[in-house]
């Protein structure tokens, strides 16, 4: 089965449009007939994303370190919980269980997340498709620090360009599952 790994928020943020880009996201990797793979918890975004993904009858698979249960509270739906030691063997698991990356709005943990994904990617270590749902302009300045960061020559070009941004998350879900490759 293919598997998409969602990192966003452990809030819901500021606006309704984030917590309905979840929902959509969620949905939509269910209604492919894929899985989603998140943080695990029952708080924020992640909740919203999972919630919908269930509710839709797919497959979702919630990996937490052992210290964060008490803080993001463990998703009580979930049949498939892996429990693990650090916030690096979360990101390996995730990384190892997914075929695709999708950063939803988030703070600190999102953006180190799906950037630790990019970079990988840049390395070789996978070549697994990674994006930015880029909901009410949440990451467009990110995405104009990007577009910089290649104009200065610190970044690659082909790299930026590989990685998909959109607004839509049933565009985006279906831009990545066309795009993870096969056996993922």
């Amino acid at each position: 089965m293919k598997r998409i790994c969602v990192f966003c928020g452990s809030r819901a943020g500021s606006s309704p449009e984030f917590a309905q880009a979840a929902a959509d996201t969620g949905r939509a990797i269910a209604a492919a007939g894929a899985g989603l793979v998140f943080g695990g918890g029952s708080v924020g975004l992640m909740r919203i994303v999972a919630d919908a993904a269930l509710d839709a009858g797919g497959e979702v698979i919630g990996v937490i370190p052992g210290f964060l249960i008490e803080k993001e509270h463990v998703h009580p739906r979930l049949q498939d919980l892996r429990v693990v030691g650090t916030m690096h063997e979360r990101k390996a698991l995730m990384a190892s269980l997914a075929g695709a990356f999708i950063a939803l709005p988030g703070g600190f943990g999102t953006i180190e997340e799906i950037f630790e994904m990019l970079t990988w990617s840049q390395l070789g270590l996978h070549a697994k498709p990674c994006g930015f749902l880029n909901v009410a302009g949440y990451y467009t300045h990110l995405i104009a620090f990007l577009d910089q960061a290649v104009a200065a020559e610190f970044l690659a070009g082909e790299n930026w360009r590989a990685t998909t941004v959109e607004t839509d998350a049933v565009q985006m879900v279906q831009h990545m599952l066309a795009a993870i490759g096969p056996g993922a």
